[in-house]
Order: structure tokens, then sequence, then C-alpha cells
């Protein structure tokens, strides 16, 4: 098979405008983390998301560290966060020493359900950390009135989700702060990069602070507190900046090409199920997943193995955290079974600007191929 014929899971969308603001930064010979380009995209990355405030870092999980270390988060404190979400979201928690407490999630939507949150509320919960997955919002207003009512922060995980609103409220504005990744497979790229937002003006210079190793803001080399060296590079708040500028033609590409997946999946039954957009969410469509039906006998992994054979890149979806090694002891809302169950059984289709409607049909038409083919036996 000629290596052309592949079709990636993900491909960055790039054009001369990236480049152009890149060898702006280059020629300026401030490539490091001082320069107008990591101020102006901070400054028009706030004004996306609807914040007051945007802090740059260098990537999402140190996003999410900040977050909760500024925040306050700390031991003795518990955390609840969806069982369904990439690790990160966990391995934050943990860095600021706190206990991950893992809810489970709504089997139409796939993000957590705010009756597993609030089953799982204690006097110990600092904090509830919302995923919007796959950059389709969770249920942003119910999880602001558990938070209030529980007495406990709201931080938004937006990491895939730019762009997105929830009743008409941007993606990462309704938290006590938010955290996003810029990572190469995301709808906004730097190749690696992340985002704190907030409204306030003190946790925002507390996050400032604790990114650049906590140094005294006005006393050269002098150190008050254990900081973190997580600066982001003007080069790359370059590419960010004018990925901003060019999102709304990345957002409607991307769009296009989820209506063409509905299109194409319109005719299959119950072989295999979509993610559901609530009617209050408009989304951003970071992945396009599906989950096989529990009636098929197809296994995942051999689906995806098919798949890789025809030349059609796929991912799991992310393991339930519950059902790592490293967090199987914390405390759950019952086990999370459907958390379990999309973990066991999902699969990320390619999803990218660069794909064709002719694309889209051949990876839906081989993975219903994939799902019929009969298992060999030995």
């Amino acid at each position: 098979m000629c290596v052309s014929e592949l079709i990636a899971l993900s491909v960055p969308d790039l054009t001369h405008v990236e480049r152009d603001y890149l060898l702006e930064a280059f020629d300026s010979s401030w490539i490091s983390s001082k320069g107008r380009f990591v101020a102006e995209f901070e400054r028009r990355f706030a004004e996306f998301v609807g914040t007051e405030h945007a802090v740059s870092c260098t990537n999402g999980t140190a996003a999410l560290h900040l977050a909760l270390k500024a925040c306050g988060v700390g031991p003795s404190d518990e955390v609840i966060l969806p069982d369904l979400t990439y690790v990160s979201t966990a391995n934050a928690v943990r860095y600021v020493d706190a206990q991950p407490v893992l809810a489970d999630c709504d089997p139409d939507t796939w993000n957590m359900a705010p009756e597993s949150v609030a089953r799982l509320v204690t006097k110990q919960t600092k904090a509830i950390i919302a995923v919007h997955l796959l950059a389709v919002p969770a249920d942003l207003e119910a999880l602001r009135r558990i938070a209030d009512e529980a007495r406990c922060l709201l931080i938004e995980d937006a990491a895939e989700a730019p762009g997105a609103r929830w009743a008409g409220m941007p993606a990462g504005s309704v938290g006590d702060a938010s955290t996003f990744s810029f990572y190469g497979n995301k709808i906004l790229t730097t190749g690696e990069g992340g985002m704190v937002c907030c409204h306030s003006e003190h946790l925002a210079a507390r996050l400032r602070k604790l990114r650049g190793q906590a140094a005294h803001p006005d006393r050269h080399y002098w150190f008050d507190e254990v900081g973190y060296n997580y600066r982001m590079t003007n080069l790359a708040c370059a590419i960010g900046l004018a990925q901003l500028s060019r999102f709304r033609e990345i957002a409607d590409k991307r769009a296009e090409v989820r209506s063409w997946y509905d299109e194409a999946f319109a005719d299959i039954g119950d072989l295999v199920r979509l993610q559901v957009c609530p009617r209050k969410a408009d989304p951003g469509w970071w992945m396009i997943g599906v989950v096989l039906d529990a009636s098929l006998r197809a296994n995942r992994d051999t689906v995806r193995e098919r798949l890789q054979d025809a030349g059609i890149e796929t991912r799991p979806f992310f393991a339930a955290l519950s059902s790592l090694p490293i967090y199987e002891g914390c405390r759950t809302d019952n086990g999370s079974p459907v958390a379990r169950f999309l973990g066991d059984r999902g699969i990320m289709l390619p999803t990218h600007t660069k794909l064709r409607r002719g694309d889209v049909s051949r990876v839906v038409d081989t993975l219903i191929a994939a799902i019929h083919q009969p298992v060999e036996m030995a």
C-alpha cells in the first residue's frame, strides 16, 4: 500500500499566514518567552474566550497544574473530574497532592453527568473539573450550580474545545479558571502550548508568578516560593496568533467534515453511535468518535486493526481512568459503568480540515465492512 493512500487521524491546518508570523518572530530575535507575540496572543485569546485574562504556558497539562495550584487546591482536597478523559486531567490533580474523584458519564454526550457529580460531592470537595470531551461542551449550567451549592471551584478543561459554546457562553468563560491545549492535533495549534483563562486579576497575577519560577516581580533572582518553568515561547505564540486569526475558517471546515460523517452514517442503524450534541451546545468537533453498539460481537481493537490495514488511522477512546493501575483506587460513582463501556468500545476517526468528502465515505464504508468481517478461526 502506498503511503499516499493513508488517511491520517489528524493533520494541522497551517498556511502562509502561520509561516509569515513565525518568520517575523524569528527575525525579531525574540525567540524565547518574551516578545510582542506573547502578550498579543494572550490578549486576543482572552477576547476570544470571553475572559478578562489569559496566561500562556508550555502545554495543556501545565495549564491544569497552574490553574489548580493558583486556585489553592492541595493536600486533603478532593477534585471531581470525569472518569472518561485524557490522563493529564487526573495527573494535574495529583501534582498538587489532591485526590481525584471520578464521575461517570452521560451515555449520549459522553461528558461527565451532573447527577453523578452531585452524588460524589463531600465536604472535602475543593473543585470540579468540567472536561469538554471531543469539543462538545459539558453541561456548564448544571455543573456551575453544583459547584456553587457545594461552595467549590469550577475549572473547565477546554483543551479540546476552543470556540465551543454552551447556551451561548464560550467554553472557558464560565469556570473560575479554564485551560486550553495547543498540541499539534488540536483545533488551534502552536505545536506545543497551553493557556489558562480567568476573570480574576489576582488569580492571573498568581498564574503569571508561578509560571515563571515564582520570581519576585521587582527583585531579580529573588524567590519566596517554589515555582515552575512553564513559559511559552514567542515563536509558538506567533503561530497561535496566526491560527486565531484564521479560527472561523478552520472551524467551518471542521463543521463541514462532521456533516459529511453525519450523512455517511445516516442509514446504518444502531451499529455505531455518534456523540450527541445537546440542544444548548455549539461544538467545536475536535475529533469525531463512534462507539460500537453493545449488540455487536466485533472487538474494538480488531476493528481498528482492520481499518489500519486499509490505510485509515484511528485511535481508541481514552481508557476510563478507574481502569488504570495508577487510579484504580480512586472513589467513583458505582464503578463508572458508562465511562468503562465507552472507553472499551469507542474509536476516534480521522478528523481534520484536509479531508475530502470521498475520504469520509471511505472511512465509514471501511468501518462498516470491518465490523461485519467474520473473525478468523485459529
